[in-house]
């Protein structure tokens, strides 16, 4: 999506390039819409907090100012963090290095620094992206991506700067059901103090 805003260093009348198109990865994994999603809670997401998820999400909420228009998230964020969170790209399988993290501890947003999942509820799905079967009570929302023809997925965000997270699906393991699959570049991840 092209800003109708000018920018500023181009010289009057110097028109805006537009973004290069999407990769076919991007096409077919990263793009979002924008409608409620409520497969996750029809499935039941949330139930009853444990004393790490709970102590998680105490401390939960921005570290700091948020940014205020598109320019300062590009100018605040790595250049893939930014395709990700903020136009909703997908990163490649097996890149992060947080799919392989197995401290105790909690995932926290990269856009925002709020509290996400609590260490406790990330498994390997063998996908090459950190999965989780549950988030923090209130830490994320979810959307309807009907961004692949013919296919229906849910989105999940940031419910504090509404970051592009990644995916769930009903295909995770017990006591949910569910796999939040995660880029790993659109999380951080805060060590349990010892």
């Amino acid at each position: 999506m092209a800003s109708a805003t000018p920018t500023s260093g181009g010289g009057e009348g110097a028109p805006t390039p537009p973004p290069p198109p999407p990769s076919l990865f991007d096409r077919l994994f990263g793009r979002r819409s924008a409608l409620a999603g409520a497969a996750a809670a029809a499935a039941g997401v949330g139930g009853a907090a444990t004393p790490g998820r709970a102590a998680a999400a105490a401390a939960s909420g921005p570290k700091g100012p948020l940014p205020a228009n598109d320019a300062e998230w590009k100018a605040a964020l790595t250049p893939e963090a930014y395709r990700v969170l903020r136009k909703a790209g997908t990163e490649r399988p097996g890149t992060s290095p947080l799919d392989k993290e197995k401290r105790a501890g909690a995932f926290t947003c990269a856009g925002c620094g709020s509290s996400l999942f609590d260490a406790s509820a990330k498994f390997n799905s063998g996908t090459g992206w950190p999965s989780f079967f549950q988030p923090l009570p209130g830490a994320v929302e979810e959307d309807v991506d009907r961004s692949i023809p013919f296919m229906t997925r849910t989105e999940v965000h940031c419910a504090v700067c509404k970051g592009h997270l990644g995916h769930v699906f009903p295909d995770g393991p017990r006591p949910t059901g569910l796999r939040y699959c995660m880029n790993g570049v659109a999380l951080g991840f805060e060590p349990k103090a010892a």
